[in-house]
């Protein structure tokens, strides 16, 4: 098979790209802070000769159009920008320089890759008809999300035809893309639970409300939800990630504060569920003789690859790679994205960039202090947004 020539330019843009997303990845910035990030997008794509409009709807989001200047559709093709407050531990020679926060997400390949295919599109602008939105994107990791507040109060699905994003993946090897059609990922939504008791000595618990045994009795409970009161064909995680209550040994506390994550894939389950945990958390609580503030908040819904679309991604990234180095993804996973703000109002894709390399000792999970990828999956990620772009807004020709 004879290499793609956008492959090949792309292959020769490794060594910007790399120190692109060397660069992000030393000074990573968290949700709606993302304010030298979104500097070094705007002054790359201005370079390029994109017009760019910044600081969409007071964040630092923006959009930067490569407009062929004849009629076509309009392709957005979306980054996020944001990292984690997570302390880095990956031991690269890059380390993030900011305490306590690093690109655990990969966000800045995100960034990285979306910069390349810009220039390799703009390379390619005569060929093309229609436009290209790139749109970098703050807050992907801080539900409600950047990309409601981007839609709702920045209006920039106006005139968007589709919409394409990357997200790297450690269980897909490097030189490979992975796509799905339909369901992707799930709602994915938050909630926050305060117990409130009644402390004293820890030798006469019978004169106290212990918010700790009430907090084991809800965790308990809650999970009786997922076991016995879901339909198992349409399935759902409810995770308890943080307990916090006490400060002594011998001290019954008061208080306990939960908070954690629901996922789920089925719309109507995840609209049921509030209603559904408030009601056993309100019922143990009553019980123990506990009181209780129980709060939920809507995450992201969703997200649902749109299958025609899909399949004219999946085409031309076989067309660049080979059938053999693009894997189809056999089922949904429990994870949430906001992209999927974008996948309810438009034609859209997001597709997996693998970034996993044994030999290299790259197999870390995202979110993890450890996590690292393999830099030879950016001139690939950039090349098969663009070549994407490239047969959508020419037709294939």
């Amino acid at each position: 098979m004879t290499a793609d020539p956008l492959l090949s330019r792309a292959r020769k843009l490794k060594e910007e790209l790399v120190e692109l997303r060397r660069d992000i990845h030393r000074h990573p910035e968290l949700a709606f802070k993302e304010e030298r990030t979104a500097e070094k997008g705007r002054s790359y794509l201005s370079a390029l000769g994109l017009g760019v409009r910044a600081h969409i709807a007071g964040t630092h989001g923006l959009v930067a159009t490569l407009d062929s200047g004849r009629p076509g559709p309009t392709l957005m093709i979306r980054a996020d920008m944001d990292a984690l407050p997570i302390p880095e531990n990956s031991g690269a020679d890059y380390l993030s320089r900011t305490p306590g926060v690093m690109h655990a997400c990969g966000h800045d390949a995100h960034v990285a890759c979306a910069l390349g295919a810009a220039k390799l599109l703009s390379e390619q602008k005569e060929r093309l008809r229609g436009k290209v939105q790139f749109v970098l994107q703050p807050a992907e990791e801080a539900p409600p999300g950047g990309a409601k507040v981007l839609i709702e109060q920045g209006g920039i699905l106006e005139g968007v035809d589709a919409a394409l994003a990357l997200h790297v993946h450690s269980s897909i090897p490097v030189g490979h893309v992975g796509f799905r059609a339909g369901q992707m990922l799930a709602h994915s939504d938050r909630f926050d639970i305060v117990i409130k008791g009644v402390g004293g000595h820890a030798a006469r618990p019978h004169l106290t409300v212990d918010a700790i045994a009430v907090a084991v009795q809800v965790y308990q409970a809650l999970q009786y939800l997922v076991s016995r009161e879901n339909d198992p064909l349409h399935p759902f995680v409810i995770t308890v990630g943080s307990i916090h209550g006490g400060l002594a040994a011998n001290v019954i506390t008061d208080t306990v504060k939960m908070m954690g994550t629901t996922r789920c894939l089925d719309d109507q389950a995840a609209a049921q569920l509030p209603e559904k945990m408030e009601r056993v958390v309100r019922g143990v609580c009553a019980a123990t003789r506990a009181q209780v503030d129980f709060t939920f908040e809507r995450g992201y819904p969703a997200l649902f690859n749109d299958p025609a679309f899909t399949e004219q991604c999946i085409r031309s990234a076989r067309g660049l790679l080979g059938e053999e180095r693009v894997t189809i993804i056999a089922r949904a996973e429990m994870g949430g994205e906001d992209f999927a703000y974008f996948s309810r109002r438009v034609p859209a894709t997001l597709f997996r960039l693998g970034v996993r390399n044994d030999a290299k000792g790259i197999v870390h999970p995202i979110h993890s202090p450890q996590f690292d990828l393999d830099e030879d999956a950016l001139p690939l990620g950039a090349a098969t947004l663009a070549r994407i772009a490239l047969d959508y807004l020419t037709g294939g020709k």
